[in-house]
């Protein structure tokens, strides 16, 4: 795995990609982005939940799960990045969603949540830049309650060995242009949350075979009576 850019290098990345992320992720992407955050909000979220959109970057997850909750539900929007919130809030005020929404900003192997504090825990592109991965996604299990749900989509290797062999050479190029790459690389966190007890739901591959997402679902045990 490539080492991780520092918090502050992260900060500054995401400073200059703001206003232009939406776009630019989903080019790169082939819009398999939108593809893996409507799969999530349609398998996790409910009306009325409490959910967590981790490392919600520009609000793109966090105002679809917005919609979804109605006016019961309630969503927070936690990025690393005020430049990418501030991005976000605009957003939710253009379709009068502020009010189901909060926003705060810190990082997310560190969550300044109480344990089982929501429903429902979301993380869309948001674990591969993270400097340590696994225990990002422990957080988010962590801060969801017995009986919630997790739902991820991050990047992931390519399935075919000269995919990958490919895959690897570009990011080769990518990872010297920060804005390019945004910090991102594969990561693994699922035997992580199965090891703590998270019962997978779905997990599903999309995007293209240079740049693939793992996109899954996994629910916290409920407590014993």
């Amino acid at each position: 795995m490539r080492q991780a850019l520092g918090i502050d290098s992260l900060i500054g990345v995401y400073a200059r990609l703001a206003q232009r992320y939406d776009w630019q992720h989903r080019l790169l992407t082939a819009a398999a982005d939108q593809r893996g955050r409507a799969l999530l909000v349609e398998a996790a979220v409910r009306a009325g939940d409490r959910v967590l959109d981790c490392g919600a970057g520009t609000g793109s997850t966090g105002l679809m799960a917005a919609r979804k909750v109605g006016a019961r539900g309630k969503v927070t929007l936690f990025d690393l990045s005020d430049d990418m919130l501030d991005v976000a809030r605009d957003k939710a005020e253009t379709e009068g969603l502020d009010e189901r929404l909060e926003f705060r900003t810190g990082d997310m192997v560190q969550l300044p949540f109480a344990d089982a504090s929501f429903d429902v825990v979301l993380s869309t592109y948001s674990l591969c830049p993270l400097y340590d991965p696994a225990r990002g996604a422990l957080e988010l299990y962590r801060v969801a309650r017995p009986g919630g749900k997790i739902g991820c989509a991050h990047s992931a290797a390519p399935a075919h060995a000269f995919t990958r062999w490919l895959a690897d050479r570009v990011e080769d190029i990518a990872w010297r242009l920060p804005w390019l790459s945004m910090g991102c690389r594969a990561v693994e966190v699922l035997p992580a949350l199965e090891q703590a007890g998270g019962q997978v739901l779905f997990v599903k591959r999309i995007g293209v075979p240079l740049w693939p997402f793992v996109v899954f679902v996994v629910e916290k045990p409920a407590a014993r009576a």
